[in-house]
């Protein structure tokens, strides 16, 4: 059986106004596809932004491909790919600079899987645009092609079906069909419930 490439051991987060979202969680995720579910309001973006160390957590630990985050944040960090999908960081920039700059941060980053995810998701004719010009959906699509393509052993995707068209969500079902049952990378997908033609090795409920 393969290493659990993420381990949470006895996590919780609280808010600022003392509001604890969740205590005391605990599981591990393999290889493959994995899912995250749950009501909105349940904490799964939460849950991911803590899990990629973009958030401290309140108690517990957290172990990425090896890694321990208490024991070295960075390297923690270099082993999980997640981006806010609202995020308004790279505005200014190119969707095809956006890509090519990957490669700087994702040395695993695979060229071929970038090429084939631009076609898939048919967006090679807005390549040219600043990423603050596109629209909602055509921004997902530049953020789950770098996702899909970064190579990272954790790569975190946070309801990656919203605001696609239905071709587009078609070709992202088929990836990750085709992830499920990778051998060496792990795939964390939130979203309401799980989609009935993929079957995930794991799946982990905040209802």
């Amino acid at each position: 059986m393969a290493d659990p490439l993420l381990i949470v051991q006895d996590l919780g987060f609280a808010w600022p106004d003392g509001r604890r979202l969740f205590d005391h969680l605990n599981f591990s995720l393999g290889p493959g596809l994995n899912w995250l579910q749950g009501d909105d309001g349940s904490g799964k973006s939460t849950l991911l932004a803590l899990t990629a160390g973009a958030l401290p957590t309140s108690q517990g630990r957290l172990c990425a491909a090896g890694h321990w985050y208490h024991e070295n944040p960075d390297a923690y960090r270099a082993q999980v790919f997640r981006i806010d999908p609202q995020t308004e960081a790279h505005d200014a920039t190119p969707a095809a600079s956006y890509l090519e700059g990957l490669a700087h941060h994702w040395p695993h980053l695979s060229a071929s899987a970038l090429s084939d995810l631009v076609d898939g998701f048919d967006l090679s004719a807005h390549l040219h645009k600043p990423l603050y010009m596109l629209s909602t959906g055509s921004r997902r699509k530049v953020w789950l092609t770098a996702a899909l393509a970064s190579g990272a052993p954790l790569t975190l995707l946070d309801q990656p079906f919203a605001a696609l068209d239905a071709t587009s969500t078609g070709f992202l079902i088929e990836v990750l069909q085709d992830l499920a049952d990778h051998p060496s990378r792990a795939w964390w997908v939130a979203d309401h419930s799980v989609e009935s033609r993929l079957a995930p090795r794991m799946v982990v409920s905040l209802d």
